[in-house]
């Protein structure tokens, strides 16, 4: 069963407006990646133990295709040079930097995303 993260109001303290980035049939089986794109921007969906997270898909060390990389210990994983993603925060956790990362929401059979 696939889930969203849970929503948190303090994350959605600027405007913010969800849009729906595919179908929850679409989205990535457990420790998958997508690319996908939604409100003119790619986005990397990652399935981390039944929960869906959102991130931007480039990563900003040499802007590898997250969605091309994998996961490991929860963590997104850039196929370029190895740089790892918290998918909650977006933080990278072994270099210096961040992607943007989005609130996940499931509405009916649709997976949403919440853009500024």
């Amino acid at each position: 069963m696939i889930t969203a993260a849970a929503w948190h109001p303090i994350q959605m303290s600027e405007e913010k407006e969800w849009v729906r980035l595919c179908a929850v049939d679409d989205a990535p089986a457990d420790g998958g990646l997508k690319q996908l794109a939604a409100a003119g921007r790619a986005i990397c969906l990652a399935n981390v133990d039944g929960t869906l997270r959102a991130v931007d898909n480039v990563c900003p060390h040499r802007q590898g295709p997250l969605a091309e990389g994998w996961i490991e210990n929860g963590e997104i994983v850039c196929p370029w040079h190895g740089w790892s993603f918290n998918p909650e925060t977006g933080v990278c956790t072994n270099a210096s930097g961040a992607v943007e990362a989005y609130p996940v929401k499931l509405r009916g059979k649709d997976v949403l995303i919440a853009v500024r």
